[in-house]
This record gives structure tokens, sequence and C-alpha cells, in this order.
């Protein structure tokens, strides 16, 4: 994850930013002043109260994307349900399922547990899905976790890997002193940020430069640019193969695996929900979510809500 602001590639994320829950939006990449936030165990768990629900999601363009697409799923399945997008980071919009000022939100499964366990060591895909739900605060539980994943990465342009001999962030860590990272502000805290990059692979760079776009246009252009060397970049960011860009390897497992999947408020998610959001996971790919962004960030500029209804009647989870 993704994290404040990628994916988008954030990302993508590309998220993968706001400096704790108390600040609501600062780093929202087009929220302006307002608050969105301003009004108001695993997926076998006991079913909530029932209700309208609310579907928040991240200050990115990809969760934005999953926010429609899961609301959409929940209204064709009867469940009466609207989007609140653009709350902010990790650390906003976890406290906002917490509190209930919303109720679902899509989230990365290997970043959310980092999230609420900072010194988690499962970084498969598996382990990770067996490991969060125990470690999620009572309250709060998660779905099935799709086999689309979006995940941070260190990137770079074909010059500067070509300049330094770059293939992998082991590569990177011999020249780091040399590089500024463009990534959003908390890459500076996060596990897998600064702290990961010096702990795995000895990397300190010259200098952060943050960005609250989520390794979008601004962070791209500043690639390109060299004002920054090295950016953090969503997988599923078209702008990388579009640009020609290199992401590169991980072999220590910085950047743990990170399947999309729904995080959720239990106090009113009923077994119907639950069923529709499940129906999601079960058919989203890591090809689909490079499609939407492209279709929301790329050239066509569609409305995330566009994009994502077109996926849902593809899918024949939406009928034509």
């Amino acid at each position: 994850m993704k994290e404040s602001s990628q994916r988008a590639l954030g990302r993508r994320a590309f998220g993968g930013l706001a400096a704790g829950v108390g600040i609501a939006l600062a780093l929202s990449a087009c929220g302006g002043s307002s608050n969105p936030l301003s009004s108001a165990p695993a997926s076998g768990g006991a079913s909530g109260s029932g209700g309208a629900l609310v579907i928040g999601s991240a200050d990115f363009p990809e969760s934005q994307i999953m926010a429609e697409v899961y609301a959409g799923a929940l209204n064709a399945a009867g469940v009466t349900a609207s989007t609140k997008p653009n709350i902010g980071s990790r650390e906003v919009y976890f406290k906002a399922v917490q509190d209930g000022s919303v109720d679902v939100v899509p989230d990365y499964s290997g970043n959310l547990l980092l999230h609420v366990n900072k010194n988690a060591t499962e970084v498969s895909a598996e382990d990770i899905a067996k490991a969060l739900p125990t470690k999620l605060p009572q309250g709060l539980a998660v779905l099935d976790a799709s086999k689309a994943e979006d995940k941070d990465a260190m990137v770079v342009t074909k010059a500067t890997a070509e300049k330094y001999q770059l293939k992998s962030i082991e590569d990177m860590a011999k020249v780091c002193g040399n590089l500024v990272i463009g990534a959003p502000a908390t890459f500076a805290e996060r596990a897998y940020g600064l702290p990961g990059l010096a702990k795995n692979y000895n990397c300190v760079p010259k200098k952060l430069e943050p960005f609250s776009d989520g390794g979008g246009a601004v962070t791209l252009k500043a690639l390109l640019s060299d004002q920054v060397q090295v950016a953090d970049i969503y997988t599923t960011t078209p702008s990388i193969p579009d640009n020609d860009l290199v992401v590169l390897e991980d072999p220590k497992n910085n950047f743990i695996a990170q399947q999309v999947l729904p995080l959720y408020n239990t106090a009113k998610m009923t077994d119907k929900a639950k069923e529709a959001l499940n129906a999601v996971s079960k058919v989203l790919t890591t090809e689909d979510l490079i499609n939407l962004n492209r279709a929301v960030s790329g050239s066509q500029k569609q409305n995330p809500k566009d994009a994502a209804d077109a996926w849902l009647k593809e899918k024949g989870i939406v009928k034509q």
C-alpha cells in the first residue's frame, strides 16, 4: 500500500501521509481544508446490526476506486451504501473505522498488519492473512483478501539505474547517501519506510523529499526531472510501464505482501454485506487494479465511480 496519498503506481502506494490520527487530512492529495469526517476477528465473525454503510477511502486514486467498487457491490446486493472518499492516510482512516465515522475501507494486508503490530515478522500473503485478524483491536475485522496486490516499491528512471548499476535495493544501498527519495511524509516513520531501509539494507538516503500524491503526477515529475533519484511508487501505477521506469528488486522483503481487502467495523456489518464484499475479493486481480488506475489516472481521466461501475458490470456483479 499502498500509503498516503499511492497508488497511485498510492502506488501504489501506488501506502504507501498524516503524522498521526489527530492530523486529519494534512496530507490529502485533494481534500483541501475540509474534513470528510466532520459528520460523523476474520470474515467469519459475528454479524452486526445492519443499516446503511459508509465506505471510506484513503487519499489516493486506487483506494477511491476500490471504495466505489465496494459501495457498488453492496448496493447491487441490496445493502444501502455510500462513499466518503479521500479521508487521508491510514493513521486517519483507521481511526475513522474505529469510531464509526465510516464502516468499511479498502486496505492492504501487509501494511495494515504493520500498522497494528509494528514488530510483525510475517512477509508472505498466507502468513499475513493468518496473523492479521488476531492483531486487530476489538470491534474491527477484515474480510477475505483478494489475489490483487499493490505494494510500495523503490522506483528509479532507466538513466539512474544505468548510472549507478541498480537492479535491487541492495544495489541502491551502496550509493544511498547520494540519493534523494521522494515519498509520502509518513515514509520517514513507517516500518517499511526509512526505518526498514536502514534496518534491512543499511540504506540511509541523502534526503527524504515528501510528496502527498501517493506516487502520482507530482512524484513522477520530480523523478523524471531528477529532483529525486528514487521514488516510492505503488506497483500498480501505470506510470511505471508508461515511462519505462525500473522497479528495484527487494530480496529482503522490506515491502511485504499487500493483498487488497476490506477493513470494517463490526457494529453494522451483516452476513449479506460480507458476502457482497467477499464476492469482489474473489474476482479482483492485480491486472484489474492496473487497468482501473489507468482509466482514472491515465489519459481517460475517468471518474472513480464510473470506472468502478464499468468493472462491476464487466465482472457480472452489477447487471448490465
